[in-house]
Formats: C-alpha cells, sequence, structure tokens
C-alpha cells in the first residue's frame, strides 16, 4: 500500500520528514510537491487552485492513504469524491477539509503566508473551495488529528468534520498547535500506526 503526504499552504515536503520516519517500512511513501511552491519549477500549466488541484490529484495513480495537513486537507478531500477507486483511507490534520471556517473562531494566517512567502501564487490564499455538502459522501475510514492550541484550525472544525463525515475519529493532541504533525510526531505516529492496523483488519 502506498501513503500519499500532502503539505499545507507552504509546500514544504520536508515537513513531513518526522512523521515518515515514524511509520511503518512496508508501505511506500510519496510526498507529492506543489509546483511554484517551496522551491519547486513552476508548471506552465498551472494558474489557478483548481489547477493545482487537479495536478495533485493527477499524481496519485495507486491504492493510496492519504495524510494530509492543513491545505492539503482540500486536496485529500478532493480525491476521496473523485478517486474513490483509489483512496484507501484519510488522515487529516488540522485542516478545513474544504469547509466554510467563518463560523468558527480562526486566526486568519492569509496577511502573515503572503508576507512570508511573497514568491507564492496569490491564489493559493483568495481560493474559495467550498466541499461541505459532499462531506457526507465520503465513506472512506477517516482519522482526523487536531491540536488544541491551534488558532489557524481550532478544534471545533476537527469536532465539526468528525460529525458530517461519517467514518471518521477525532483525536486530540494536548498542547499541539498547527504544525503539530512535525513537532509531536512521535504522538501523531502512534496514532497513524493504530490507524494503519485497523485498516488492515479491516
Amino acid at each position: 500500500m502506498n501513503i500519499v503526504f500532502l503539505a499545507g499552504a507552504s509546500g514544504n515536503t520536508q515537513f513531513w520528514n518526522s512523521l515518515i520516519a515514524q511509520l511503518p517500512h512496508n508501505y511506500t511513501k510519496q510526498v507529492i510537491a506543489y509546483p511554484g511552491f517551496h522551491g519547486v519549477a513552476t508548471d506552465p500549466d498551472i494558474h489557478s487552485f483548481n489547477d493545482l488541484s487537479n495536478y495533485v490529484l493527477a499524481q496519485i495513480q495507486q491504492p493510496s492513504i492519504l495524510i494530509a495537513q492543513s491545505m492539503g486537507g482540500i486536496f485529500a478531500i478532493a480525491a476521496a469524491l473523485q478517486k474513490s477507486d483509489l483512496v484507501k483511507g484519510l488522515v487529516l490534520i488540522a485542516t478545513s477539509g474544504g469547509i466554510n471556517l467563518d463560523r468558527f473562531q480562526v486566526q486568519d494566517w492569509r496577511q502573515f503566508y503572503q508576507q512570508a512567502y511573497i514568491e507564492y501564487p496569490d491564489w493559493f490564499v483568495t481560493t474559495k473551495v467550498d466541499y461541505e455538502q459532499n462531506l457526507p459522501d465520503v465513506e472512506i475510514e477517516t482519522l482526523l488529528i487536531w491540536g488544541n492550541q491551534d488558532p489557524i484550525s481550532p478544534i471545533e472544525v476537527g469536532q465539526y468534520l468528525n460529525q458530517i463525515l461519517q467514518k471518521s475519529e477525532l483525536y486530540i493532541v494536548e498542547g499541539g498547535n498547527h504544525q503539530l504533525a512535525e513537532q509531536c510526531a512521535d504522538e501523531v505516529g502512534i496514532q497513524i500506526n493504530d490507524y494503519l492496523k485497523k485498516l488492515e483488519r479491516n
């Protein structure tokens, strides 16, 4: 089985290194880089968030478990909806999952992001993707991992996704912030390993 890693808005593929080290060797690991982000060459065919989403989904060509951080979760949900035959599992970490966050008390990360990554295309922060009405159709075993000290994606978002995703479980990392998949890789790894064993039993 293949595990696909989808980074957040920074596009930093190295974000996953600590977590990958915690996961079983019998799984192949595929870290998808985003053209135009974090030192990756641009792609002349990518001009919008939708183009990038299509690019990411095109990289998923075998049965896979998706592990997604933050904005990467939007790609993961798109894949779950459009490539349900290949997506065998979902791990969503501190993400919106493509829902409208206006109802939640979330910290607006966009201004900081645009200052920190001035060379990145602005459509990554201006996009308005809404998969909310489609989420009840996702019938994939899903592990939700949130930190209780994350102002960007507070645990209320994870709790909401836990309600509308039919086959989901929510795990909360005490003291975890938005970078918990990297900073708490040991704890997150334990949860994902348990989840992988559950999938294998099923």
